[in-house]
C-alpha cells in the first residue's frame, strides 16, 4: 500500500513508502506543508494497493480517498476519517493523520545502523531483520520516525544510511526517549518480534566523533522466562552526522581596525551594514537556496577570546548545529563581535582543513549526496600562504569549493594566485591542483554595485566545479523517479 498526497489542485505533491502485506499499515513518510491560518488549504489523501511487481500507480488498485482541510488536522492534532470509494461510497476503512508544529529547528542528521547476533526467528533460513524508530510524545504515545529496509537472511544486518530531521526524530529535544524495535520480516505481514531498546539523540551524538554507540536488543518475555537470557542481539549506531553544506569563515584580525571606530571594516553602523555584512548577505542568500538543511556553521579566525590567541574558533557557540540561515550568521556575528579582541595572524589553512575533513567523509559514500562550499571573508594578505596552498591542493580532490571575498583596500595580489585563473595552483612541493576550486573576488570592485552583481561573479564558477568533481569520480547524478521518495518496505 501507499498514500498519495494531493493539495487539492489535482496534482500529487508527495507519496509515502510502499508497505507490503498489511491491512493496517503505519507509514513513516512525513509530509511537510506550510500552514496559513487565514486560508482554506484543501488536502486529498488517496490509498492504493500496489501489486507485487510494482508497476506503478496506473496499475494499482484504488482503495479509497479522504478529503479534508489542513486547518482540520492542525486544530484536532489527530484526524480520523473513513475512506471514500469510487462514487463517494463510505468504506469500512479509516485513515488517521497526525499533525505537529515544527519547532523552527531545521537540523538534519544522518544515521547509519547495523546489528549483530540477532535472534533467528526462521526455521529454514535466518531472520530478515528491519528496524523501526519511534519518538515518545509528551502524551506517551509513539510516533513512527523511520523504518529501515529489510535485510534478507542475515543475523548481522547493515542497514542503509538514512537522513531525518531532528524535528521528526526528537522534536528538537535531545533527551526525548526513542523506542527502537527490531523485527523479523514475514511475507504475510505478521512480522516476528525480535526485541527492542530505548535511546535518546543525546546518546546517538556519541557516534559523531567516529566511535560506535551500542544498545542491547531486549525481548522482555525472554528476559522473564529464560534464566540465562542476556539479549536478543546488539544494535550498533556506526555514524551520526549533522549535515552541513555551506560554511562561513570571517576574519577577525587586528588589521580590520577597532570595531568601535567608524573606520573599522567591522564597525557596526546603526543604519547601514559594513562590508563584511554586505558580502556575507549577498553571497549567502544565493548559497542558502541550495543548502540542504539551511544551517551554516560559522567560523572566525585571528581573534583573542579574550586572553588566549585562537587560530580557529567558532563564532556561534553551538557550532555542530550551525546558524539558522544567513540571518543566523549575521546575528551570531553581531553578538560575538563586542566580546572579541581582534588580533592575528591571518591563517586560513586551518579553516580549509576543517571543511576538508567533513568533505572527505562524504567522498567515501561514492554518491552525489553533498557538496561543500566554504565562504571566507578576509581583509588582507594571508600569513600562512604555504600551508594554504597545500590545503587547497589536497581539497581539490574533495567535493568542495572555496569562495574568498577580499574586504577593504589591501593588496590582494597573492589571493589572485590562489584563484588559479592565471595558471594551475601548486603546493609548496609542486603538486598541482586536481581542479580549480577557488574563486577570489575583491569586494571593492562591487562596492557601489548591486549585491546581485557580486553574488553572480563570486558564484559563477561553482556549478562547473560541482560537475567537474562528480565527472572525475564517475558519479552520475541521481535521477528522480516516480517512487524516488518511496522506500519499498520489503523485497
Amino acid at each position: 500500500m501507499l498514500i498519495n498526497l494531493d493539495l487539492g489542485e489535482g496534482e500529487v505533491v508527495d507519496r509515502t513508502e510502499v508497505i507490503r502485506s498489511s491491512i493496517s499499515p503505519t507509514f513513516s513518510k512525513v509530509f511537510t506543508v506550510d500552514f496559513y491560518f487565514e486560508e482554506v488549504q484543501r488536502l486529498r489523501y488517496e490509498l492504493y494497493d500496489i501489486s507485487s511487481n510494482h508497476n506503478g500507480i496506473k496499475e494499482a488498485d484504488f482503495l479509497g480517498a479522504m478529503e479534508c482541510t489542513l486547518g482540520q488536522i492542525v486544530s484536532q492534532r489527530k484526524l480520523t476519517k473513513p475512506l471514500l470509494k469510487q462514487g463517494s461510497t463510505v468504506s469500512k476503512s479509516f485513515i488517521m493523520v497526525t499533525a505537529e508544529e515544527l519547532t523552527g529547528n531545521d537540523d538534519y542528521v544522518e544515521l547509519s545502523f547495523s546489528a549483530r547476533k540477532l535472534d533467528d526467528k526462521d526455521f529454514f533460513s535466518k531472520s530478515d531483520p528491519f528496524l523501526e524508530i519511534f519518538r515518545m510524545n509528551d502524551d506517551d504515545t509513539l510516533q513512527l520516525v523511520h523504518r529501515t529496509e529489510t535485510v534478507m537472511n542475515n543475523l548481522n544486518p547493515v542497514w542503509k544510511t538514512f537522513k531525518t530531521s531532528l524535528n521528526s526524530l526528537c522534536s528538537g529535544d535531545h533527551d526525548r526517549p526513542l523506542k527502537c524495535t527490531v523485527w523479523d520480516w514475514d511475507s504475510n505481514g505478521k512480522h516476528d518480534y525480535i526485541g527492542e531498546y530505548q535511546a535518546t539523540f543525546k546518546e546517538m551524538r556519541g557516534a559523531m566523533d567516529g566511535r560506535q554507540v551500542q544498545w542491547e536488543c531486549i525481548n522482555p518475555k525472554y528476559q522473564i522466562k529464560k534464566k540465562n537470557y542476556k539479549n536478543s542481539g546488539i544494535v550498533i549506531l556506526n555514524q551520526c552526522k549533522v549535515i552541513h553544506d555551506s560554511l562561513v569563515a570571517i576574519d577577525f584580525t587586528a588589521s580590520n581596525g577597532d570595531p568601535h571606530n567608524s573606520c573599522s571594516l567591522h564597525y557596526i553602523h546603526p543604519y547601514q551594514p559594513n562590508e563584511y555584512l554586505k558580502a556575507l548577505v549577498a553571497v549567502g542568500e544565493i548559497c542558502q537556496d541550495y543548502d540542504s538543511d539551511k544551517m551554516f556553521p560559522a567560523f572566525g579566525f585571528g581573534a583573542q577570546i579574550p586572553v588566549t590567541v585562537c587560530v580557529l574558533f567558532c563564532v556561534f557557540p553551538t557550532y555542530v548545529y550551525g546558524c539558522a540561515g544567513i540571518q543566523g550568521v549575521v546575528e551570531a556575528y553581531q553578538t560575538c563581535l563586542p566580546k572579541l579582541q581582534l588580533y592575528g595572524p591571518t591563517n586560513i589553512a586551518p579553516i580549509i582543513q576543517k571543511v576538508a575533513s567533513s568533505a572527505s567523509q562524504e567522498m567515501h559514500t561514492k554518491e552525489a549526496m553533498q557538496y561543500f562550499i566554504l565562504l571566507i571573508l578576509t581583509d588582507g594578505v594571508i600569513t600562512d600562504m604555504a600551508d594554504t596552498r597545500e590545503a587547497i591542493v589536497q581539497a581539490s580532490h574533495l567535493p568542495m569549493s572555496i569562495i574568498i571575498v577580499g574586504v577593504g583596500s589591501a593588496d590582494f595580489s597573492d589571493m589572485q594566485m590562489l584563484d588559479g585563473d592565471d595558471g594551475i595552483l601548486r603546493s609548496p612541493k609542486g603538486e598541482p591542483c586536481l581542479r580549480d576550486i577557488v574563486q577570489f573576488v575583491p569586494f571593492r570592485n562591487f562596492k557601489h554595485g548591486s549585491p546581485a552583481e557580486l553574488a553572480k561573479t563570486v558564484l559563477a564558477e561553482v556549478p562547473n566545479q560541482v560537475v567537474d568533481y562528480y565527472n572525475n569520480k564517475g558519479i552520475k547524478p541521481k535521477v528522480p523517479s516516480e517512487f524516488e521518495s518511496s522506500r519499498t518496505f520489503a523485497p
